[in-house]
């Protein structure tokens, strides 16, 4: 199994993020997407690949709680203990947007979705550029997500700024998405 934390490739795609760019990496099932998500360019620029609206809202992954801690302030104990627990499937939560997230991210919703990932490679994207990142699947709207690398190349050619090498994970569904408070399940995973 590959060591992603330092890996010269991993080093390089947080470096484009850090530039504003756009960048493909695999995630738990597709994928995905990425930028720095307080660049509201980058932002644009992925919205604009994939022919999505902002008022959507898109999807932050981070390897820890800790990165998502600005988001978090506000939730109680077990709001947190929630959020924070071990799912045996990627989980995404639907987190009340507390006015720290940009307008660009949350889109025309309350919540902002916020998910902990354990893929390897995206936990070390996530470590590398030290924060969380926008993670939205990698294709255009209306054509099914990219499960391998060769798929983003063919949906989007030269007009990301960089693709990480690796695969995707073993789910097989993007992942579930769950109401923080209510746990009401928005989308099974």
């Amino acid at each position: 199994m590959i060591n992603w934390s330092n890996h010269a490739k991993v080093c390089r795609a947080a470096a484009v993020l850090q530039d504003f760019g756009v960048v493909a990496y695999p995630t738990e099932a597709v994928w995905g997407l990425g930028c720095d998500p307080w660049s509201e360019y980058a932002v644009n620029r992925i919205l604009h690949l994939k022919r999505r609206s902002v008022s959507k809202g898109v999807i932050l992954i981070a390897d820890s709680t800790e990165h998502f801690a600005p988001f978090l302030q506000g939730l109680d104990p077990d709001h947190l203990q929630r959020f924070a627990a071990d799912y045996n499937k990627p989980t995404t939560w639907l987190v009340p947007d507390n006015g720290v997230a940009p307008s660009w991210i949350v889109g025309e919703h309350q919540s902002l979705a916020l998910r902990i990932t354990r893929h390897p490679l995206a936990a070390a994207l996530c470590r590398a550029f030290g924060g969380p990142i926008v993670s939205t699947s990698a294709n255009p709207q209306g054509l099914p997500p990219a499960t391998t690398g060769i798929k983003v190349k063919s949906y989007f050619g030269s007009r990301i700024d960089f693709k990480t090498p690796g695969t995707v994970g073993r789910a097989k569904n993007s992942s579930e998405i769950r109401h923080l408070i209510t746990g009401e399940v928005i989308r099974a995973g």
